[in-house]
């Protein structure tokens, strides 16, 4: 048995013993394996079903063991393998499906915000397996975009995230030592500055230094983005007093999100839980009231 998302011929040392020791060796056609087994010359029957002596070579997907077999599993998938599925399966759609083919950046762009957010909804329901189910639903939006783009790939996604994970943790793949998490964190930002300062100067901004809150998204909800902020001018040493430098009803939120930072808490996770037991008290008293 072998799976189909490893390239033919590339079998374990086992699976080619007993190939080359088989005195016969039977596939259905158009198994994926037998050019690889031709190359090596090893001759193969070509049958829809397994012999009574001798090697058979399973279909892709197949699951049911014939009586008194031996099973040799002669490829495995690595971690992540079946994520060639859903690239696989997201080609497929955007050539044979009428909805998917006419999809653009512009039109998937609501998605980009509902689905993380029905991926948190999950997760502070305490239900995993939909918690598991929504990630799906958010990991298709990357597969999705990376499809439609004319000008990149999968794979230069995944080359992006590697080599940014892969320079800001010299620690782990570099000659680097670090003493703790905290450690971590201070390396990580001052890489990050210096990122931003390498893009301004590629820019032709010249060698100043840019705003530690640079490339903040303000699209993001309002608590969020506050407490993003403070925390970026915190690293950077940012005095607690430009906190507190407007009035009115955003000022006192602004610095509800400062208390909340204060005390180790996401606010938005706060306001979250709050409207989650507001919500519970409604209903109680929709339900007892006449």
């Amino acid at each position: 048995m072998t799976s189909p998302r490893v390239a033919p011929g590339l079998l374990s040392w086992a699976a080619w013993s007993v190939l080359r020791d088989a005195p016969a060796v039977t596939a259905p056609a158009g198994h994926p394996q037998l050019p690889a087994l031709a190359a090596a010359g090893i001759t193969v029957t070509i049958s829809p079903a397994a012999p009574s002596d001798g090697v058979w070579l399973a279909p892709p997907g197949y699951a049911e063991v014939p009586p008194g077999a031996r099973v040799v599993q002669a490829s495995a998938d690595l971690p992540g393998a079946h994520l060639l599925d859903l690239v696989a399966t997201m080609d497929r759609l955007r050539a044979q499906c009428p909805w998917d083919a006419k999809q653009t950046h512009l039109s998937l762009a609501p998605h980009l915000l509902e689905e993380p957010y029905e991926a948190l909804e999950a997760l502070e329901s305490g239900n995993l397996e939909a918690f598991r189910e929504e990630l799906g639903d958010v990991l298709l939006q990357v597969v999705f975009h990376a499809r439609i783009a004319s000008d990149f790939d999968i794979d230069d996604v995944a080359d992006g995230i590697v080599d940014k994970l892969v320079r800001r943790h010299p620690h782990v793949f570099g000659e680097v030592t670090v003493a703790d998490a905290e450690e971590v964190k201070r390396n990580w930002d001052a890489i990050k500055k210096q990122e931003r300062e390498e893009r301004a100067v590629a820019r032709g901004a010249g060698p100043v230094a840019p705003s530690v809150t640079d490339g903040v998204p303000f699209g993001q909800p309002a608590l969020a983005l506050a407490a993003q902020l403070q925390r970026r001018a915190a690293r950077a040493g940012a005095p607690d007093s430009l906190v507190t430098g407007d009035a009115g009803i955003g000022g006192e939120l602004f610095q509800l999100v400062a208390k909340a930072r204060d005390a180790g808490l996401d606010p938005e996770l706060e306001l979250r839980s709050a409207a989650r037991r507001y919500q519970d008290r409604v209903r109680g008293w929709e339900q007892s009231a006449p």
